[in-house]
């Protein structure tokens, strides 16, 4: 046996989403044990420190309208690498199973027999309103919460918002600035015009930015404030939880009256 050969592994790892301290000490050591790191556009770069210098660092991020490489291509890598290099580790942001396509990969890479594992992350879902003393559930306010993502694979929001809006959950919408105009409009179908809402750009990095406001208001805040992507939505009552909504709200009920 070539005493060269390096077992063919993937690691799925999640980073966070953004603060290079919100990652987990599982993923820094799988990150410590890398041959090669595919690593995405949100990922802080900081990570990398953890990697050991020889190891190959591949960015092959995507962004909306600005794909580095294809689905197809990155799942082509992850094989390729893992049988001439043995451990790739995959770092994704967030978390790898929350609209992070993490499955997907894993599944192709079991096609190939490569041994596999995944490490969680902190999902932005979660972690980026918390981080604005936003939580997603509260005792008598509410008691479950959705994500969703912006836009489906058809390009289109999914239907599962409309179902959302009748609810009394939280809802937290991923990769879903773009289609703020279409969600509100949903939520004002159902009669929620009032609904507060945060949009929260950059969560846990130095160049976070948030706007407050209403489902009537927040698409004008958006703008007020400069708002850019990557932003989390966050529509519920909740988000009278926001140190900042209590009084941006009632001004806002104030100019409306």
């Amino acid at each position: 046996m070539n005493t060269y050969y390096k077992q063919p592994k993937l690691t799925i790892i999640g980073a966070g989403p953004g603060d290079p301290e919100l990652i987990t000490i599982k993923a820094i050591n799988a990150l410590g044990e890398a041959d090669v790191i595919l690593y995405d556009a949100l990922v802080n770069s900081e990570l990398l420190k953890y990697a050991p210098y020889q190891a190959i660092k591949i960015f092959v991020g995507k962004r909306k309208g600005a794909h580095h490489l294809t689905q197809d291509q990155i799942n082509s890598l992850i094989v390729d690498y893992a049988f001439s290099h043995g451990h790739v580790v995959r770092l994704k942001g967030g978390d790898p199973f929350v609209f992070g396509r993490g499955a997907e990969e894993l599944e192709f890479a079991d096609r190939f027999n490569i041994e596999t594992a995944v490490v969680p992350g902190i999902s932005s879902s979660i972690g980026v309103p918390a981080l604005h003393g936003i939580p997603v559930t509260y005792r008598g306010i509410s008691e479950s919460f959705w994500v969703l993502t912006g836009r489906n694979s058809a390009g289109e929001i999914p239907n599962d918002i409309h179902l959302a809006a009748q609810s009394e959950a939280t809802v937290i919408i991923l990769m879903g600035l773009s289609s703020l105009r279409e969600i509100t409009k949903v939520y004002e179908q159902y009669g929620k015009g009032a609904l507060p809402v945060a949009v929260i750009q950059n969560g846990s990095l130095p160049t976070e930015n948030v706007a407050i406001g209403s489902v009537d208001t927040i698409e004008r805040v958006v703008q007020e404030e400069g708002i850019k992507t990557p932003a989390v939505i966050v529509i519920g009552e909740v988000v009278r939880k926001h140190p900042q909504a209590l009084y941006t709200l009632a001004l806002e009920n104030h100019l409306l009256n």
